[in-house]
């Protein structure tokens, strides 16, 4: 996927590179057309040169040699403190002597999951369940929210006024509805949480 800000998607690139080399069109008035640097303009040509077509898709960006990445057996003695001690990288930095940001992205290459997705007693990810088919599950709850005076209450009115303000105060229930296969919610307001009124929600 080209990057949002990039000028030219692959298929811009592509008339870019004919423009040059099959149609010998000069190469600072091509660069200007597709706005594009002179510089730019020139390496997609020699890449259509050498490559054709398939040379106008992104390579990664990824250097062919890391000299300078942590060493298998540090990666393996950080994966070791985490899962035997279930630490964040702080801890494991300051145990191995390293710096805490190594520690996080050896943690996130080898794909380990966030302490906050481990249960604490067993260090296990946290698997969520989800029903099969639609309306196998429904979790439904009621949120008790206050209602506002139909006037403003002390927060417009002041204190005083707010208290004397008593119309259309008192509250009202939110009941939601939570499918548990697509997690589509529905909600509805009413005016108590009997169970007559749960039911027929």
């Amino acid at each position: 996927m080209p990057h949002r800000n990039a000028p030219l998607t692959e298929t811009g690139r592509l008339r870019l590179a004919r423009c040059i080399v099959e149609d010998k069109g000069p190469l600072r008035r091509a660069a200007e057309r597709f706005q594009v640097s002179p510089t730019t303009a020139q390496r997609w040509a020699d890449r259509y040169r050498r490559l054709g077509e398939a040379g106008m898709t992104d390579r990664s960006s990824r250097p062919h040699a890391s000299p300078r990445q942590t060493q298998t057996r540090t990666e393996r003695r950080i994966i070791k403190v985490r899962v035997l001690r279930h630490w964040g990288p702080a801890r494991i930095a300051s145990l191995l002597r390293l710096a805490p940001s190594t520690v996080h992205r050896v943690l996130t290459r080898y794909g380990l999951a966030r302490l906050t997705h481990l249960d604490r007693a067993t260090g296990r990810v946290i698997r969520r369940y989800k029903r099969a088919r639609r309306g196998e599950l429904v979790h439904v709850d009621i949120k008790k929210l206050g209602n506002i005076p139909d006037d403003g209450g002390h927060k417009v009115l002041g204190r005083q006024a707010g208290r004397k303000t008593r119309s259309g105060t008192g509250y009202s229930y939110l009941h939601t509805a939570v499918d548990d296969h697509s997690r589509l919610a529905y909600s509805e307001i009413f005016t108590d949480e009997k169970k007559e009124t749960a039911v027929a929600f």
